[in-house]
């Protein structure tokens, strides 16, 4: 078992909470949290743009990654959301066999 911490921003809490609760659903993730609001600064287009987004952390697994990635890009309103994913190399035995089992219906 592969964990990741899978992250992205949405523009809005129900948006970030609707998102969270079709990954848990489905078993694509085993725990999302949803942060408080931050601002992002980037370039888009060619042009500095400033938003206040809602982060999420997803805790989900490499097996699992199509899935939550499915999810995300049905579900987000941006063109082309923030995704990405981070191997998580070590953490409590105990949390990361919780994990894996909350996302065993994709493993």
């Amino acid at each position: 078992m592969e964990p990741l911490l899978v992250l992205t921003n949405v523009p809005d809490q129900a948006t970030a909470e609707k998102l969270a609760r079709m990954l848990i659903e489905s078993h694509a993730a085993a725990c999302v949290n949803v942060l408080p609001a931050g601002r992002s600064i980037y370039r888009w287009q060619g042009r500095v743009e400033q938003a206040d987004e809602i982060p999420l952390m997803i805790k989900s697994t490499a097996a699992s990654y199509a899935a939550v990635e499915k999810i995300v890009r049905a579900q987000h309103p941006y063109d082309v959301p923030e995704l990405i994913a981070i191997p998580i190399t070590h953490g409590l035995p105990a949390y990361l066999d919780w994990l894996a089992q909350e996302t065993e219906r994709h493993d």
